[in-house]
């Protein structure tokens, strides 16, 4: 199983317009029952615009959260046909931006992630130590059956959607450390996420679900999410439900099939959806006020996404022709989301 998937590579080819790309990594720990989310950044990568640089955003235990900004983008790199990227604010010597074999003994600060080895110091601006990591991953399951595939589908490669996004490993296994602001977690073979975003700006409004870490189902992962994302002169409403268990691919689609949902401002996140093999529910409550984190807009780095990883979730599948439950699965590590705007009422779409 490898990372090289649809999308997988860096999309920046160099043009000047408004452009971004953010990358999503979730280590879950289940002994702990804690999670380290990594979120990455890269924004008008080309230099020259008010919103050029990058940033590593990590929401750690306990929803605690530490951010970081790389105002150089010529510190940046990344590769074009494979994922392999990273950034640095400064390093022992003036290194060229490119993946380093030393990383470890030349980066003062800063990080880097190629298929299954992700590297990382963050400091404080006084220079002490906030976070450090070091850990391998193995993808399980990417996104889909046999082999990789598009995450929305053979359209998201046409350059008319904003953003593009695509889940790069559904379920994975993660070895290694996370130093957190003086404590140290070791893990071996912990649930690992990924997923990426691109384009000009992030959805006007939108949420997501996600857990790969069910005690009683360890090869089940469920991504859902709905949003409003602009198709060149227009929006429109989209969802997804995905979900992979013991080898085999749930997919609903609200462009393919019918697909609704119910979510609260903050606190429940309710999915249905069916088509003429399965039926699927997923409801999802928030037990803390969550934390909020920063996400890409056309107006740079912004705090307009809202997050718990303490989420309980529900995910129940049958068969339509059988009637039969084939999955009733909880969890109390599930990720919840909600972000843009407006979130003032209860966003519904039947």
């Amino acid at each position: 199983m490898s990372f090289d998937g649809p999308h997988s590579g860096y999309h920046w080819r160099g043009q000047t317009t408004r452009f971004f790309e953010g990358w999503y990594f979730r280590l879950t720990l289940p002994q702990a029952a804690q999670t380290f989310a990594f979120m990455y950044s890269i924004d008008d990568p080309a230099g020259g615009t008010a919103h050029s640089g990058g940033a590593a955003q990590i929401l750690g235990p306990d929803e605690t959260y530490y951010c970081r900004t790389f105002p150089n983008a010529q510190r940046f790199w990344a590769w074009p046909h494979k994922l392999g990227f990273g950034h640095w604010r400064s390093a022992i010597s003036n290194l060229p931006a490119q993946y380093l074999a030393d990383f470890v003994d030349r980066v003062e600060e800063g990080y880097q992630v190629c298929a299954g080895h992700h590297q990382g110091k963050l400091r404080h601006p006084s220079g002490q130590i906030q976070a450090e990591w070091d850990y391998q991953v193995t993808p399980v399951d990417t996104w889909g059956a046999q082999k990789p595939q598009a995450t929305a589908g053979w359209l998201s490669f046409l350059p008319v959607f904003e953003p593009g996004w695509q889940v790069l490993m559904a379920h994975g296994l993660a070895s290694g450390q996370v130093v957190w602001q003086g404590q140290r977690y070791v893990f071996e073979n912990t649930p690992a996420y990924a997923e990426k975003n691109w384009g000009g700006a992030f959805p006007r409004k939108w949420f997501w679900i996600q857990c790969n870490a069910f005690a009683a189902a360890p090869s089940l992962s469920l991504t859902a999410v709905g949003g409003i994302r602009d198709v060149l002169s227009w929006q429109e409403k989209v969802g997804l439900i995905g979900i992979h268990f013991s080898g085999e691919f749930y997919e609903f689609v609200s462009t393919k099939t019918t697909l609704s949902w119910r979510v609260e401002p903050w606190g429940e996140w309710r999915m249905s959806a069916q088509d003429y093999r399965y039926r699927v529910e997923i409801v999802g409550h928030a037990p803390d006020k969550g934390a909020w984190v920063r996400v890409p807009t056309r107006e740079g780095l912004q705090w307009l996404c809202r997050d718990t990883t303490h989420g309980h979730l529900q995910v129940r599948l049958w068969s339509v022709v059988t009637h039969q439950l084939l999955i009733d699965e909880s969890s109390d590590l599930a990720g919840l989301e909600v972000g843009g705007a407006p979130w003032n009422e209860v966003w519904c779409k039947s």
